[in-house]
């Protein structure tokens, strides 16, 4: 494929267009899928892009990435120009030879993938080539209720004691509260991780797999079971000022850390320590998630696709796009908690030039940690059949928290559904 861009001179569409609305294209119309404009983040990253390539009409088919009805559009020729979506899922789509391998487009515009988190840019690799640049990053740290644990005299809690915390939640349960809440089948991964394997690689029915599946399930039964301690988890103001934190209803968990920002604005005065979660050794642990940019096969406008996703992913536009999103937010009087991206480089520059808690209790002590655990992180390994591996895994916990199987009964069966997955995607 050629990279190799020249000059445009074009008429700028209008309209937002969208995968399908194709007889209308003109040669430099960008159709997205998957991405969205909530905020300044993503407005601001656009404008740069549409300012350096006036001619260029971007269509933002805005809406939450929907897996069939790209790989349909792809099956009929009808693709987008571009695709948003999770990381984990990108290797996947490569596999199946959904998109396109971006060697070419990085070379071309002198990208350094050096600046990407190593664990992001492992996502989107397969079979040694790029098929995305990563976008957005998240981890997961550990959020404590200090009053909460004060109050039973807990002195601390960590995730290297299983017996130890198992006897913690015992001591904190109690009706209308959740003493600790372990984000199973979410979180699965990080648990496993935590007991020394990695879910996608190993098998589902590993000894140590079903440890962490039978660890976690039984904290939940510790505190009366799936289905009230779901139906209290569901009534809760999350992102609220009367979130459970604020509230006393939640002890401590392990949470992704976009949250911090929502305690942040909502309830900057709770009083919570973040720590982060870790291993049965003591060693800090954290799973690395998130979204990339990725070109479909049979894009019609592969070129200026590689020119859009290298601009929305390069450190200058980080820096623009957060500093846009940190004025709006002080014109509205709410804290900046900073932006977490794929691009090392990116992030460098963002917290050291435009991040600024202006004295904020929880942005001062929970964005220091974030940082130092971005490079510490693990992800999710690519794998063909993702989606599938994911909904084997979580099909299997929610079979045990339900009590429907026992936990080797349900990781035998999601093996066994891991294995028929990856056996239909490798006859295709």
């Amino acid at each position: 494929m050629r990279w190799l861009l020249v000059g445009l001179v074009v008429v700028v569409l209008g309209g937002c267009g969208g995968v399908g609305a194709r007889p209308a294209d003109g040669p430099n119309v960008l159709v997205t899928m998957g991405f969205g404009l909530p905020d300044e983040h993503a407005t601001a990253r656009v404008a740069v892009f549409r300012s350096a390539n006036p001619g260029v009409d971007v269509r933002i088919n805005e809406g939450a990435f929907d897996e069939q009805q790209f790989l349909s559009a792809v099956a009929a020729g009808d693709p987008p120009d571009l695709v948003y979506a999770e990381r984990r899922k990108l290797g996947s789509y490569a596999a199946r030879g959904a998109v396109v391998s971006l060697d070419d487009c990085v070379r071309a515009h002198g990208v350094d993938l050096g600046a990407f988190r190593e664990a992001a840019l492992r996502q989107v690799t397969h079979d040694g080539q790029v098929y995305g640049l990563p976008d957005f990053a998240t981890v997961r740290v550990l959020i404590l209720n200090n009053p909460v644990l004060r109050a039973a005299g807990v002195e601390s809690l960590s995730t290297a004691d299983w017996a130890g915390l198992a006897d913690t939640t015992a001591l904190l349960a109690r009706p209308r509260h959740i003493a600790f809440d372990p984000k199973v089948p979410e979180f699965l991964p990080l648990w496993a991780k935590a007991n020394g394997v990695d879910i996608v690689g190993s098998r589902l029915d590993d000894p140590r797999v079903v440890e962490a599946v039978r660890f976690t399930t039984d904290l939940v039964r510790r505190q009366g079971g799936w289905a009230s301690f779901k139906a209290l988890r569901d009534t809760f103001d999350q992102f609220g000022a009367q979130n459970a934190f604020v509230t006393g209803q939640v002890a401590a968990m392990p949470m992704e850390s976009w949250y911090l920002n929502t305690l942040a604005t909502n309830s900057p005065d709770v009083d919570v320590t973040i720590a982060p979660f870790t291993d049965r050794r003591g060693e800090p642990l954290t799973e690395s998630s998130g979204q990339a940019w990725a070109i479909p096969k049979g894009a019609r406008h592969p070129e200026l696709a590689c020119r859009f996703l290298v601009t929305m992913t390069a450190a200058d536009t980080w820096v623009t796009a957060a500093t846009a999103r940190r004025d709006a937010l002080a014109a509205k009087g709410r804290p900046y908690g900073g932006t977490f991206t794929g691009n090392r480089v990116a992030d460098e520059r963002i917290f050291r030039d435009v991040f600024d808690p202006k004295g904020n209790r929880i942005l001062e002590r929970a964005v220091p940690q974030v940082l130092a655990l971005q490079d510490k992180a693990f992800a999710l390994p690519p794998s063909p059949a993702a989606s599938e591996l994911v909904r084997a895994w979580e099909g299997g916990v929610n079979r045990v928290l339900t009590g429907r199987q026992s936990p080797e009964e349900a990781m035998a069966q999601a093996q066994r559904e891991a294995e028929k997955a990856l056996r239909r995607v490798g006859s295709r």
